[in-house]
């Protein structure tokens, strides 16, 4: 299959799995006379996989180091292992982030009128100044 078909069936975009490529993320992807992408139900499933991990929150530069590890011929359950801890604390230091920024969000909205009303009235002065 091209590559636009490899996208409609995996939920990826056509960029990102050129993307995936690129960085190393899939295996190449052999081309056909034409100079076409030619995908099979490997480079698929591994489409899937890094769509996965990252829908799982993994990082671009975590994705490659666990993929050379899987790809590796020795064992390095262990490592990915790491890999995976590793991506599951940067998660919740994201999630710390984003509770605060909604917890922010819902005391401006809470005290609209008495703050975030006044703060916008006095950029409008400042700005006819």
């Amino acid at each position: 299959m091209n590559v636009k078909e490899a996208s409609q069936k995996t939920g990826v975009s056509t960029d990102t799995i050129r993307y995936y490529e690129k960085e190393g993320l899939i295996p190449r992807i052999d081309r056909n006379g034409a100079g076409n992408r030619e995908i099979d139900k490997k480079i698929i499933r591994r489409i899937t996989f890094a769509k996965q991990m990252r829908d799982a929150g993994m990082s671009i530069k975590a994705l490659k180091e666990y993929t050379d590890l899987v790809d590796d011929a020795d064992d390095n359950s262990e490592k990915q292992k790491e890999i995976l801890r590793e991506q599951i604390e940067a998660m919740k230091e994201r999630k710390d982030d984003i509770d605060f920024a909604i917890n922010h969000l819902k005391y401006k909205l809470e005290h609209y009128d008495e703050h975030m009303k006044k703060t916008e009235d006095v950029l409008h002065e400042l700005e006819k100044k």
